[in-house]
């Protein structure tokens, strides 16, 4: 049953989602800078294939996400939140959630125009979207790392608010991510 628009936390579904979520584009972030440089070896080709089986489990997880956050919407924001940081809330809301899908498909599309098939935990092969092609290739790989470049910031944008909502301006929006940090 969807959560009533006027909850005080999130469902842990959506806590669970949230947090699997960070850690995994954390980790596919983090290899995806490490192995961009490296000298090609059996090594950096193992690097890309689980950097992309973490790109198809990041969207696959973040069209659950959606999913679960249609149906169960967030928490209102605290009385007297001004109506300009609830639309800034809202927009980053809705990029990050742009993103989360943008950035695996353009990894796809990358992988597919370089004519280098995407093989699912090495055990299922996802279709190429399209036809080898190098110059897009390079392109859409260029549009990968600005995308990631734009989650990276935007993720530091969200992580500051809420660690200001909650050492400035100590109300409960942090600790609806974090429930075992406990009422106040």
């Amino acid at each position: 049953m969807p959560a009533s628009p006027s909850v005080s936390s999130y469902t842990k579904a959506a806590i669970t989602l949230h947090w699997l979520m960070f850690a995994l584009i954390a980790c596919g972030f983090a290899l995806g800078q490490y192995m961009a440089d490296l000298p090609l070896s059996p090594m950096k080709l193992r690097y890309f294939s689980w950097h992309k089986w973490l790109g198809v489990t990041i969207f696959m997880l973040a069209v659950m996400r959606i999913a679960w956050r249609a149906t169960h919407p967030a928490p209102l924001p605290p009385a007297g939140t001004p109506a300009w940081q609830n639309a800034a809330a809202g927009a980053i809301h809705i990029l990050l959630y742009l993103l989360i899908i943008a950035i695996p498909l353009s990894g796809w599309l990358h992988s597919s125009a370089a004519g280098v098939q995407t093989v699912y935990l090495g055990l299922l092969p996802l279709p190429d979207l399209l036809p080898k092609n190098k110059p897009l290739s390079e392109f859409l790989g260029e549009v990968h790392e600005i995308l990631n470049d734009g989650l990276a910031v935007l993720v530091a944008v969200h992580a500051a608010a809420a660690l200001k909502h909650h050492f400035v301006n100590r109300d409960d929006i942090l600790r609806r991510m974090l429930p075992f940090l406990g009422p106040r």
